[in-house]
């Protein structure tokens, strides 16, 4: 069985596992969130707890709290980042929601899933409507998005990258 974890002190070797993919794979982590860098676990975790708070405000982000797809035995499978509020910048650019799988992992539904489990959370949190956004080259992403019933509002150029920006009715 699947369900949405906060990380503990205990899933550190867990973590590890789930992030060492990520760097064997050469992609950079999705959501950017998920990766603690050069941070040690215990400020990795701390980091998390604060950035649930109106704390992160003062570095002009909202509070968002982070999520991983676990099974029963805690294998890590993907993350979402679910951004409690929006601010000009995630309204947008980013959305809020944020959300990756582990390479090995893809194209199984997974993403779909978590999706869909973060849309609850979101409900928890009083949200009537999330957004979400993908590159528009991320096919498996705007499927996944569509999945859970997102709308394309529209399509905003940033340099390079076209961003879809969909919008899901809860």
């Amino acid at each position: 069985m699947l369900t949405l974890v906060e990380l503990t002190p205990e899933l550190e070797d867990n973590y590890n596992d789930y992030l060492s993919e990520w760097k064997e794979s050469g992609e950079r982590v999705v959501p950017e969130a998920s990766d603690k860098g050069s941070h040690t676990w215990s400020q990795f975790l701390a980091g998390l707890e604060e950035g649930k708070t109106d704390v992160v405000r003062r570095r002009d982000w909202v509070p968002a709290t982070l999520y991983f797809l676990a099974d029963d035995h805690m294998r890590l499978y993907g993350a979402v980042q679910l951004r409690h509020e929006l601010n000009d910048a995630l309204l947008d650019f980013g959305g809020h929601m944020g959300y990756g799988i582990r390479p090995l992992e893809r194209h199984k539904g997974y993403a779909t899933l978590m999706l869909a489990m973060a849309l609850n959370k979101a409900r928890n949190l009083q949200l009537t409507r999330v957004l979400i956004t993908c590159d528009k080259n991320n096919i498996g992403s705007a499927k996944t998005i569509t999945n859970n019933g997102g709308i394309l509002e529209n399509e905003r150029q940033h340099k390079e990258r076209i961003t879809q920006r969909y919008w899901i009715e809860l």
